[in-house]
């Protein structure tokens, strides 16, 4: 298991115990390791047509909502801070249109989650970089499942199953437009839709004081596992825990 891996796994099990403040430094050191090296042997100073690196931001903006759930605004904006650096410094090397694109988009979530001002522009302006990128893109949907844009898409989504019992509340169509004809608006429809729920899914999340893990490999009513907080038999099994899929809870046989 890589560094980056371990801290990974370890920031879960802090959410799975609602330890917040523990599970924001794992994020953090999730997020450093990444950055440090997205993939074995590569540099986060290259090129890289599938943006890797996105994991390490993605990971960064995770750690601010968990301190803001642990009530350390400090950090949280802070790790809000260090993420729009981070990902303005990476549009060095990810210098595809669209790439750059979903960094601007990236931006717009740290400040969301950091609580720094003026996300909605940030989307805005993002929005903007996707329209005028469209001539530069032949499939849409085939960067929007690059590692990259995945990336972008999993803390609004660990966000929204956080305050919808654990379903998938943002699924990849939701995300996207319905024309992938048209590229630019395709793409541009996830900073718009961002705008629009990201936000309010991290005031739920800080309202409710939870945020859940995100979601793995799950399976419902397995007779096997019962939530010792919950009762429920529905598992999230994710980088090596066995979870509640509607709380987080470790489960129990």
């Amino acid at each position: 298991m890589s560094t980056a891996d371990d801290h990974h796994s370890r920031a879960i099990a802090a959410l799975a115990n609602r330890d917040y403040e523990l599970a924001g430094d794992a994020y953090t050191r999730s997020a450093w390791a990444r950055l440090s090296e997205p993939r074995d042997g590569r540099s986060p100073f290259e090129a890289d047509e599938n943006g890797w690196v996105g994991k390490g931001i993605a990971s960064l903006v995770i750690a601010a909502v968990a301190y803001r759930v642990a009530d350390l605004p400090s950090r949280a904006t802070h790790r809000g801070v260090e993420g729009v650096a981070v990902t303005r410094d990476l549009g060095r090397a990810l210098d595809h249109p669209v790439q750059q694109a979903c960094l601007d988009e990236f931006v717009a979530d740290c400040r969301v989650a950091g609580g720094l001002d003026d996300p909605a522009t940030a989307y805005g302006e993002a929005a903007e970089a996707y329209e005028a990128a469209a001539d530069t893109v032949e499939s849409p949907q085939r960067w929007g499942t690059t590692p990259l844009f995945e990336a972008a898409a999993g803390p609004l989504q660990q966000a929204a199953r956080s305050v919808a019992n654990g379903e998938i509340a943002i699924a990849w169509e939701d995300l996207h437009g319905s024309d992938p004809s048209n590229p630019g608006s395709f793409l541009a429809h996830r900073a718009q839709y961002k705008r629009r729920r990201f936000p309010e899914l991290v005031d739920r999340v800080l309202a409710d004081g939870h945020l859940a893990a995100p979601r793995g490999t799950t399976e419902y009513n397995n007779a096997n596992h019962r939530c010792p907080a919950c009762d429920a038999t529905d598992v999230n099994w994710v980088t090596g825990h066995t979870l509640c899929m509607r709380c987080s809870t470790p489960m129990s046989k």
